[in-house]
């Protein structure tokens, strides 16, 4: 790692269909071998799987899923004479989404559905209902900060 400088932020630009910078950042994260428009014809999808089961704006649900899914509270490893102890610790707001939309596209491909179409709406439809894997997922990362509490005074 350089110890110059930290390495600057890329701006992205709001995907094509929604103008949405979080949208794009989840296609960008779904996409696989550089198949950028295979992943935008995965989300797309989605939606409009989404829009047709809840009639409401894919939009609005996506942002509910992506917000019930972001973790407040994390552990990370710290290491006080020979001891590793896992320190809980706030997450930044730009890793907390990056967390949540990491969570939506793992559980989504792990589901049981025939295409992945349908495994990401229903994911994004259990995460806006607050229930599903990336949501137990938050769950589990705060019920383990949690229990470890009382190490939060090695916090750095």
């Amino acid at each position: 790692m350089s110890r110059r400088h930290a390495a600057e932020k890329r701006q992205v630009l709001g995907d094509p269909k929604f103008g949405d910078i979080v949208v794009t950042k989840f296609i960008n994260s779904l996409m696989l071998d550089g198949k950028k428009t295979t992943a935008e014809q995965i989300l797309y999808g989605s939606f409009d799987m989404i829009e047709q089961k809840t009639k409401q704006d894919p939009i609005k649900t996506f942002h509910e899923a992506i917000d019930n899914v972001k973790p407040a509270l994390e552990v990370r490893s710290r290491r006080v004479g020979g001891a590793t102890y896992q320190v809980p610790v706030e997450v930044r707001t730009d890793r907390r989404q990056a967390l949540a939309i990491r969570w939506l596209v793992d559980f989504a491909r792990n589901r049981s559905e025939n295409t992945m179409t349908e495994k990401l709406a229903g994911e994004l439809l259990d995460a806006a209902n607050n229930r599903g894997a990336a949501v137990k997922k938050r769950e589990d990362t705060h019920r383990m900060a949690d229990a470890n509490k009382a190490f939060a005074h090695y916090r750095w």
